[in-house]
C-alpha cells in the first residue's frame, strides 16, 4: 500500500508537472526536471532525548543519579530521564507521523543518540550525526536521493567536548547550489538575560558564541551560502542591545553573530514576523529558541509565505511521550543552474 501523499507533495508534484509541461516542446513531464523547481524544506526539531529503546534500557539499568558524576562512562542516561523518558512503539510512531506531517527535506536534528533512534522516526531518510559517544548528540535527517556529503564535526562549539559538538552537512556539494548547513545544541539556562550576567550558564553560552561567530565568518568570507539550525536555547528574537559590553565581554549573542564582519555576514531568522505558539496546550513558553538562521546570500531563495511551525495534537501531547520542542522551517526556491 502506498503511503498517503501530504498535501504540499500533490500540490508541488502538480506544480512542478505543469512547469516542465510548459517547458517541454513536445508538452511530455520528465520527472528529472520536475525534481528541480521543488523547493527545498529545510527544518531543525530536538527530540528530547531520542534513544532506540533496546539502547535505552540498556542504559537505564546503569543510569546516573541526580547530583552524581557518570564518571568514565562517556554514554549514559540521568535516572530521571530513565524513569520518564523510556518511549513505545506508539511514541515513535506518533513522532513519525508527524515528520511525515513536516515533510521536510532536510532535519537538523538535536537530542538523538543516532541513526538507531533517527530512523524510528524518519523513514526514507538518510543521517550524518556528529561522532561524539554521547547520548545527545546533533546531526541531520537527509530525504533519501538528496545529493549531499556529510562534513566534520564541527568541535570547537563543545569547548573541550563538555558540551553538544555542532554537526556540518554539505548539501549539493561541488555545484553551483552548494549549501553549507550546521546543526547546533548550544547551552541551555540563559534564554533572555544578557550574557554577561553573573550566571554559570550564561558564562558558558558566552564562551560559545565566538565559536559560532567564527563558523558563520569562514563561511561569508568563502562566499558560501549557509544556514545554522538548531536549539540555541536563547530566544533570538528578543536578543536587543549591544553586542558587547564596555568591558569588551559578549553580551548579545544574536548581535556578536550577526554583525557583517565579514561582508555577507548578516544572517535572517525566518521567525522575525510570525507569531510565537507554543507546541502544545500544557506548554507556556514565551518565544522561539529553535531557529532557522540564512545567510545573506542565502535568504533571497526564502519561499514567501513559507515558514513552518508545527504543533502537537492536544490528545497526542497528553498521551504520548513526543518531545518538549517541535519543527520550525522554511522553504528554499531551487537553485538556479
Amino acid at each position: 500500500m502506498q503511503p498517503m501523499k501530504t498535501l504540499r507533495q500533490i500540490a508541488l508534484s502538480s506544480i512542478a508537472t505543469l512547469l516542465v509541461a510548459c517547458q517541454s516542446p513536445a508538452g511530455h513531464s520528465d520527472a528529472a526536471a520536475a525534481a528541480t523547481v521543488r523547493p527545498l524544506r529545510i527544518a531543525t526539531w530536538n527530540l528530547e532525548w531520542l534513544v532506540a529503546p533496546e539502547d535505552f534500557r540498556a542504559l537505564a539499568r546503569n543510569c546516573v543519579p541526580r547530583g552524581a558524576s557518570p564518571g568514565t562512562r562517556q554514554r549514559s542516561l540521568p535516572c530521571d530521564v530513565a524513569a520518564d523518558h523510556e518511549r513505545a512503539t506508539a511514541d515513535f510512531d506518533a513522532l513519525a507521523r508527524y515528520a511525515r506531517e513536516l515533510d521536510a527535506d532536510v532535519i537538523a536534528l538535536q537530542e538523538v543518540d543516532g541513526p538507531a533512534a533517527a530512523r524510528r522516526v524518519f523513514g526514507g531518510y538518510q543521517f550524518c550525526f556528529s561522532r561524539r559517544t554521547n547520548v545527545q548528540n546533533t546531526g541531520f535527517a537527509i530525504r533519501a536521493g538528496i545529493p549531499h556529503r556529510c562534513g566534520e564535526d564541527f568541535v570547537p562549539l563543545s569547548l573541550g567536548d563538555r558540551l553538544r559538538r555542532g554537526t556540518e552537512l554539505v548539501l549539493h556539494p561541488g555545484t553551483p547550489g552548494e549549501i553549507r548547513l550546521l546543526s547546533v545544541h548550544l547551552k541551555s539556562g540563559c534564554g533572555k538575560r544578557p550574557l554577561d550576567s553573573p550566571r554559570d550558564q550564561c558564562e558558558v553560552l558566552a564562551r560559545q558564541v565566538p565559536e559560532l561567530e567564527r563558523w558563520v565568518d569562514a563561511q561569508a568570507a568563502a562566499g558560501r551560502a549557509f544556514a545554522v539550525l538548531g536549539d540555541f536555547n536563547r530566544e533570538l528574537l528578543a536578543d536587543r542591545g549591544p553586542a558587547r559590553n564596555e568591558a569588551g565581554a559578549v553580551r548579545s549573542l544574536w548581535a556578536e553573530l550577526n554583525d557583517d564582519q565579514p561582508a555577507g555576514a548578516l544572517l535572517v531568522n525566518v521567525a522575525e514576523g510570525q507569531k510565537f505558539v507554543n507546541c502544545s496546550p500544557d506548554q507556556n513558553y514565551g518565544g522561539y529558541i529553535d531557529h532557522v538562521l540564512l545567510s545573506q546570500s542565502l535568504a533571497p531563495r526564502r519561499v514567501p509565505g513559507s515558514f513552518v511551525r508545527l504543533t502537537y495534537e492536544p490528545r497526542d501531547a497528553l498521551q504520548r511521550k513526543l518531545s518538549d520542542h517541535c519543527p520550525v522551517g522554511v522553504d528554499l526556491a531551487a537553485a538556479p543552474h
